[in-house]
């Protein structure tokens, strides 16, 4: 079976771990803030603070906005259900907006008719690492007829005055938008560094602050620090200097920090990424649509434009012309050959705690299109060149089977 996204680990990565164990500090240390300071370098945000997820990172700036009952959060729902369950942890209210048919990213001319004075934030979503038109968000929340209406309930929100934008960049670590990497493409960026993601720690995440100048990074830094361990004025490393051992919780914060062990396989993989994995990944993307561009059955991904370079983080193959359960059927024959394949995303409306929340896939139909067409097609650094050839002429030959 040539597996769907198996976690790049090699000797670098083994001896970078085994280097901490031996250590003897494995938590929230050195190798963590190194890697905060390495992402900032590399994304060219303000600040960054690693975290135990994405989905922690999401939720903690969130609450860091003060988002709660009677608050309104735009989430598209062609997405992950992370980037919309932290929003009903909160005590919010989800509000689903459709996507594009061509690059999967939320529309904005949705989203604009969907804000509402109750509207605090907008969590855009990086599609399989293509960057959402971040120049048009940023725009919108800036409009003076959509800031008039925003209703700020505590200092943060009147320090901002207008809506977050608080951007779900899981897929796309070292994507580029008009040359500017992501993580400082808006107000708050979030990464993954899940097992499948390009860039991996097991689990982890990280938060990016690209907040106006009126915040000051370093001290909302700390703040957020202090946030995710538990409220806690010192971490476990400052506690240890000398006669420094008395510390204070000022708060009910969260377990939300990173470790030692997963940053220092972030360190790895960040100092090879763009010369070697990315590298690697575009190849494959690119090969695929060689193999696949004489196919009339089959619209290639969006992955690259005037303005955008994704982090060809998922191939979004679409079939044309077919139902949902006749891409079910090729997905099928297509395991029976020995190939995983994948679907990115099953639209949240259609999920069993959204659909009894009230919401209904028939009001986003583009997202219901590219989910229904769409499968999605191994890539991985290890995936061979033979292998990527076996994938193509066994999803070919799949179609063929099921469709002519």
């Amino acid at each position: 079976m040539i597996p769907f996204s198996p976690p790049r680990t090699d000797e670098k990565t083994v001896e970078a771990v085994a280097e901490v164990l031996r250590s003897g500090w494995i938590t929230t240390g050195p190798k963590t803030k190194e890697f905060e300071k390495r992402l900032t370098q590399y994304s060219s945000c303000d600040k960054t603070l690693c975290v135990s997820s994405a989905s922690a990172g999401l939720e903690l700036m969130l609450r860091w906005f003060g988002i709660g009952e009677g608050d309104e959060v735009i989430v598209p729902a062609y997405t992950y259900a992370a980037s919309a369950n932290v929003v009903v942890h909160c005590g919010a209210k989800v509000v689903f907006v459709d996507s594009n048919l061509d690059d999967f990213n939320i529309n904005i001319e949705k989203t604009k008719a969907a804000i509402t004075s109750k509207t605090k934030v907008i969590i855009p979503v990086d599609i399989a690492g293509m960057p959402c038109d971040y120049d048009r968000i940023n725009a919108l929340v800036r409009e003076e007829e959509i800031k008039s209406i925003f209703a700020p309930k505590n200092e943060v929100q009147k320090k901002l005055g207008r809506i977050l934008v608080l951007a779900d960049a899981a897929h796309s670590v070292g994507a580029t938008y008009k040359t500017k990497k992501s993580g400082s493409l808006t107000d708050i960026t979030v990464f993954s560094f899940h097992a499948v993601k390009n860039l991996t720690t097991a689990e982890g995440g990280a938060i990016c602050l690209k907040l106006p100048e009126i915040f000051d990074a370093e001290e909302e830094y700390i703040n957020l620090n202090t946030k995710s361990l538990h409220g806690q004025n010192k971490d476990a490393l400052s506690k240890l200097t000398i006669g420094n051992w008395r510390y204070d919780i000022v708060e009910a914060g969260y377990k939300f920090n990173m470790t030692d062990i997963q940053a220092a396989m972030g360190l790895v993989e960040l100092d090879r990424y763009d010369e070697d994995m990315l590298l690697r990944r575009k190849f494959i993307f690119e090969r695929y649509c060689e193999l696949f561009r004489h196919c009339n059955h089959i619209d290639l991904p969006l992955f690259k434009d005037n303005d955008r370079e994704s982090s060809y983080h998922v191939f979004l193959l679409r079939i044309k012309n077919i139902s949902e359960k006749v891409r079910d059927s090729i997905i099928e024959e297509i395991y029976k050959n020995e190939v995983a394949v994948n679907v990115h995303f099953v639209p949240l409306p259609m999920m069993t705690f959204y659909k009894n929340e009230g919401y209904d896939i028939n009001n986003y139909p583009n997202a219901y299109y590219n989910y229904s067409h769409e499968i999605s097609l191994p890539v991985y650094y290890d995936l061979s060149d033979d292998n990527i050839e076996i994938v193509a002429n066994t999803v070919l030959a799949a179609i063929k089977k099921h469709i002519g």
